[in-house]
């Protein structure tokens, strides 16, 4: 039966990457005990019987510890034989500690891999709750831990048992016959036994492993709530990226709208620029009626191009940076110009009609609302107070 979480949502999703990364930082790794212990025990088997390969030296060395040559001094003597000791010791811990210690490292790297977690290490009130504790010792957790004690003893005692059976004959015959007949009865039975019981442990381990496994992969599970939250944080909301690629498409339609607009500037009668960044092509015919329409608008190369066109066809262009701005984020390819604009958009066709009149007059100076004050991002300048 699938668990679930506090909000009664069965856990029945595999856990994502992002989840599983989480829980190694929190100190969340699959491990198994019982493959500790096999590994373990099959090492100080191994190193056991390498031993006696060494042996001879060894025990030479231990009795050297308690011979006194009648020429040593008696006050460096104790000196001498506690480096000589400490030396030993060291030894000997190194040829059993470092063999024991790799097979550790190795049997985590190759159950759940290392990992180093401060989070793991850090406090954590609720491992002091008497109710939760109480609820640990009940749980299913403690009755597998349970079953796995008592089914290593039964796999064990089987074990042993199956092999002193088959010895049995030998066992009863080392009474009848001498010391050595019967050490070298032993030499052959304790091997087998050592060997059955590790069979058994090898048994234990992989069952360990396996529900270990098991329970590790449950615990990480997600609910699709959760799978949902998550993408959320990761991905983004499904509606802000809609949004975006709306404006993405939207951007997209109006910049290729505003490259097509260069072919309709033979029909500006004004070019209003910033005064090479942004440029909107105005068409404005006195005695007809309707507002100035814009007829192309763009900025960067398309305001460039614009502006060659204009060149071209003799269209007189006015520098004003606010008003272009202006007339650039508030107005739209082939209609008229926001009413707002109408006193600053004359003022500059006045001064323009004035101009290609062959009249010299000196430029306006155009001033615009505060709201129509943009900079070259589309954002409203803020006046210093």
């Amino acid at each position: 039966m699938a668990e679930e979480n506090e909000g009664g949502q069965e856990k029945t999703e595999e856990p994502s990457q992002r989840k599983i990364e989480k829980a190694r930082e929190d100190g969340k790794v699959l491990t198994s005990k019982e493959m500790f212990v096999f590994t373990n025990i099959s090492m100080a088997l191994v190193i056991m019987f390498a031993f006696f390969l060494v042996a001879k030296q060894y025990l030479f060395e231990w009795a050297d510890l308690f011979v006194f040559e009648a020429d040593s001094s008696l006050d460096d003597l104790p000196a001498i034989k506690t480096n000589y000791a400490l030396w030993y010791f060291l030894k000997l811990s190194l040829l059993v500690g470092t063999p024991v210690f790799l097979v550790t490292l190795g049997t985590q790297v190759a159950v759940g891999g290392i990992n180093f977690a401060p989070k793991a290490m850090s406090f954590k009130g609720s491992k002091l709750n008497p109710i939760k504790g109480m609820k640990n010792i009940i749980s299913l957790k403690s009755l597998v831990e349970l079953g796995k004690s008592i089914l290593k003893v039964i796999l064990l005692m089987s074990a042993a048992s199956y092999i002193i059976y088959l010895t049995l004959p030998q066992i009863l015959q080392m009474p009848g016959g001498s010391l050595a007949a019967a050490l070298d009865q032993l030499q052959n039975i304790f091997p087998l036994l050592l060997i059955a019981s590790l069979v058994a442990l090898a048994v234990i381990a992989a069952l360990d492993y396996f529900w270990q496994r098991h329970q590790h992969i449950e615990s990480l599970r997600m609910t699709r709530q959760e799978q949902k939250d998550e993408y959320k944080q990761t991905e983004g909301s499904p509606e802000v990226k809609q949004k975006i690629r709306q404006k993405q498409l939207q951007a997209s339609m109006e910049a290729s709208e505003q490259r097509k607009s260069v072919e309709n500037v033979a029909n500006a009668t004004a070019i209003i620029t910033n005064p090479t960044h942004f440029a909107v092509a105005l068409r404005y015919i006195v005695g007809e009626p309707g507002a100035p329409e814009v007829v192309a608008m763009g900025r960067g190369k398309v305001a460039h191009d614009i502006i060659q066109a204009g060149k071209e066809k003799n269209i007189t262009t006015f520098r004003s940076p606010l008003l272009a701005r202006a007339l650039f984020f508030t107005s739209d390819i082939g209609k008229e110009i926001s009413d707002r604009l109408y006193n600053a958009v004359a003022i500059a066709l006045a001064y323009i009609y004035r101009v290609d009149k062959g009249e010299v007059v000196d430029e306006p100076e155009i001033d615009l609302p505060a709201d129509l004050r943009f900079n070259e991002n589309g954002q409203i300048i803020q006046e210093k107070e």
